[in-house]
């Protein structure tokens, strides 16, 4: 079990990171390209999803490598689901239900490492 959660863990944040990378770096037109959603906000808060996602791949990584504080691991687990009922939430008043089932299974599976790392196989602090 252990293992698969560190899969999932990797999977998550290596998801993450592509997309905050994408939404910190690339021109705005082409991530309108990609995610309509993108040309139509304020190109500010385009790149805070961005720097929000490239803190959530840090959070489910970074704590249970280095066993400092591996509680935080959960919690942003829990904070990554949390953003995506707010992305599905964001899409549904948008009329763009089809386009919600991406954060569905992400915020599923963050349900899963957070349960994982909560309940199944917690990661202990290097000082326990």
């Amino acid at each position: 079990m252990h293992i698969t959660v560190w899969m999932v863990q990797l999977l998550l944040a290596a998801t993450l990171v592509w997309a905050g990378v994408m939404k910190l770096t690339e021109p705005i037109r082409t991530l309108a390209a990609m995610w309509p959603w993108a040309g139509q906000v304020p190109d500010a808060l385009v790149r805070f999803t961005g720097l929000v996602d490239l803190l959530g791949a840090t959070g489910l990584l970074l704590p249970a490598l280095l066993r400092i504080q591996p509680r935080l691991t959960p919690i942003a687990a829990i904070g990554i689901g949390l953003l995506m009922v707010v992305a599905s939430v964001f899409h549904i008043a948008r009329g763009e239900t089809t386009s919600i089932g991406f954060n569905i299974v992400v915020a599923l599976l963050a349900a899963f490492v957070a349960w994982g790392r909560l309940k199944k196989v917690p990661i202990l602090s290097r000082r326990a």
